[in-house]
């Protein structure tokens, strides 16, 4: 993957210091960044969210035109805090009105109370939609946006492994040993999310999509990384995981249903189809094991674990509404390719 093409001033900045992080300058991105905005706004902000995507990436599998030294480079490092901070405001701001039930809960009845939050969050149902009226080119575009996290599925979460323990950090494992593959390569759930965008004839590369897609889109990805990289922010972590798998087993079968609708099939399918019994396991594994445990070791998580669980929640929400809202109207918020294809659609 080469480094993406700016979207504004500061990602044109960052794309640069990738090339020469000897060159990276931290006050000029702090003035880059609009002081006066804010926190908020800083999560539909594509030039912030693609920068930040940029300097998170370097600890993924970053750019065949990135210097070797840029992964830990101090100056590039100070970059990436000075955004970091923006965009962590702007995650407190917006996750912070949500937390009360689950933040002030007695610890034991955590699990219960996350689960009941997320079947109660007010979020739009896109899997729905997608399953009774998106058509063909709408669950493409979907699949473009989703690129962005899923080609990269489970390794932000996997950064918290060394820093759990006991209970908490065996459920992760066998969570994650899940996630890619159970030691098969072609299971693997990127392998799986790669197949699925080349049978809908779309760019199956890792990181292809991210030029076009939306800020919201970004920012769903970045909020992980900036809660994965960071140990103090291990109960986030571990609470984001928690929403994700929560909300992912019913939304894959209406998905998947969505998916032979509109005629793409059982190959593009099938990634939705392995999601919907295995996370049903997961969000047991993530909530009543995982979260449990690191309440059980550390009662100061709880807030955290809260604002994680919230965050997953109206990220997700945040990218959906747009997207619905311009496909009500029958447009796209990126155009999907032409395909080859001529798929009869399913009443």
């Amino acid at each position: 993957m080469l480094i993406p093409q700016p979207r504004g001033d500061l990602s044109r900045a960052v794309g640069a210091w990738l090339r020469a992080p000897e060159a990276a300058d931290s006050k000029l991105a702090a003035d880059l960044i609009d002081s006066s905005a804010e926190p908020a706004e800083t999560l539909t902000d594509v030039d912030l969210q693609l920068s930040l995507w940029m300097l998170y990436e370097l600890h993924y599998r970053s750019f065949e035109d990135a210097a070797d030294d840029a992964e830990w480079s101090p100056e590039l490092l100070a970059v990436r805090r000075r955004l970091e901070a923006v965009f962590d405001a702007g995650v407190e701001q917006a996750c912070a009105d949500l937390i009360g039930p689950l933040a002030t809960a007695a610890p034991q009845d955590v699990p219960d109370r996350l689960f009941e939050f997320v079947d109660t969050y007010p979020g739009p149902s896109l899997a729905e939609y997608v399953q009774r009226h998106a058509d063909r080119d709408q669950v493409r575009e979907l699949l473009m946006h989703r690129s962005i996290y899923h080609l990269k599925e489970a390794d932000p979460h996997s950064f918290v492994l060394p820093r759990l323990n006991g209970a908490a950090k065996a459920g992760l494992v066998e969570l994650q040993y899940d996630e890619y593959g159970d030691g098969d390569g072609d299971r693997i759930h990127q392998r799986l999310f790669a197949k699925a965008l080349q049978a809908a004839d779309l760019d199956p590369s890792y990181g292809a999509h991210v030029g076009v897609v939306p800020a919201e889109v970004l920012a769903i990805s970045n909020v992980m990384s900036l809660f994965g990289l960071h140990r103090r922010r291990r109960g986030a972590a571990m609470g984001h995981l928690a929403a994700f798998e929560a909300t992912s087993s019913v939304p894959c079968r209406r998905y998947a249903a969505g998916i032979r609708r509109v005629g793409l099939g059982d190959p593009v399918a099938q990634y939705f189809d392995e999601h919907v019994e295995a996370d049903a396991v997961h969000e047991q594994l993530a909530v009543r094991v995982i979260c449990a445990a690191l309440l059980a070791e550390d009662r100061t998580l709880q807030r955290d674990i809260a604002i994680g669980a919230a965050a997953c929640l109206r990220f997700d929400a945040g990218a959906a509404v747009p997207l619905l809202e311009t496909w009500k109207r029958g447009g796209h918020l990126v155009d999907p390719p032409a395909s080859d294809r001529a798929l009869a659609v399913t009443p």
